[in-house]
């Protein structure tokens, strides 16, 4: 996303905030309140000092196969684990804030020479495919259940079907979307609020999404399904958490904002004494 529609979007942010006073006197600290009010007043909460932001966000499927991990409204809904209301040119510019670089998205080089139509159908590759890499988060969801407190990476509620396990753990590559002209005649608009699709699971050439997922299993987009397991009900009420940094509890500053959802079974007299529904980075 071009730096100068991120200063565009926090001044957005800031004129939509309440005015206050600026003069030679106004501090950073204040500034700084001011951009945290405004990016909360959208629905984002901004830690600057913890190098994290969180979203509210609801369980998508707890069924089928995923391609990505977390869409808007008119996003890919049927192949996601979560969706969210917040505006994904929003969020980016609170990533953004905390300080992230565009990393590369995944690329397809061909290979040399191409195999023959024999060898394709025996399974050898046409193109040798290059996870994304560079600069991202840590992504987390978080929600209470009675007393309990849960907080998991996002990859351990995704189950990969080739593996028999969770999705490996890693940063996620932040890509941050990008500019199209979906109409010739018209204007350009941020490519993940005209889709609707925040994170990809599955690699997809365009870019268009926020974030991607960067192991080389991801280039398939039939071996993930949700860890219904781990996960509350369809349409449950989560925290989504993305952190520059690994978490083994959740900020302070975001506790009060954990939604609440039904008891768990953790919550019986059978649950084994000092067992934690948290899961460490």
């Amino acid at each position: 996303m071009p730096k100068l529609l991120v200063c565009l979007s926090v001044l957005c942010l800031l004129a939509a905030a309440q005015p206050v006073v600026q003069d030679e006197g106004t501090s950073q600290d204040q500034a700084l309140k001011l951009l945290q009010r405004a990016f909360r007043e959208q629905g984002i909460r901004l830690d600057i000092e913890a190098k994290a932001c969180a979203v509210p966000a609801r369980i998508c499927i707890r069924e089928d196969l995923l391609e990505y991990l977390v869409v808007g409204p008119s996003g890919a809904s049927h192949e996601a684990l979560l969706s969210t209301e917040v505006t994904p040119s929003l969020l980016n510019t609170a990533l953004v804030t905390l300080g992230v670089e565009p990393g590369e998205n995944a690329s397809w080089i061909e290979t040399s020479p191409q195999p023959s139509a024999e060898e394709v159908a025996a399974g050898s590759a046409t193109h040798e495919v290059i996870p994304p890499r560079g600069d991202g988060f840590y992504i987390y969801v978080a929600w209470r259940e009675g007393e309990e407190h849960f907080l998991y990476r996002i990859e351990d509620l995704v189950g990969n079907l080739q593996t028999g396990r969770s999705l490996r753990r890693h940063p996620f590559v932040y890509l941050g979307s990008r500019m199209v002209r979906p109409d010739p005649e018209g204007e350009e608009v941020f490519a993940a609020d005209w889709e609707g699709n925040l994170i990809a699971l599955s690699y997809f050439q365009q870019g268009n999404t926020v974030l991607t997922a960067a192991v080389p299993e991801c280039v398939s987009q039939t071996i993930f399904t949700p860890n219904s397991w781990l996960l509350p009900e369809t349409r449950s009420e989560v925290m989504l958490i993305f952190s520059r940094e690994r978490l083994a509890v959740l900020p302070p500053s975001l506790e009060d904002g954990l939604p609440v959802n039904g008891d768990s079974a953790a919550n019986s007299d059978s649950a084994p004494a000092g067992e934690s529904s948290e899961r460490d980075g």
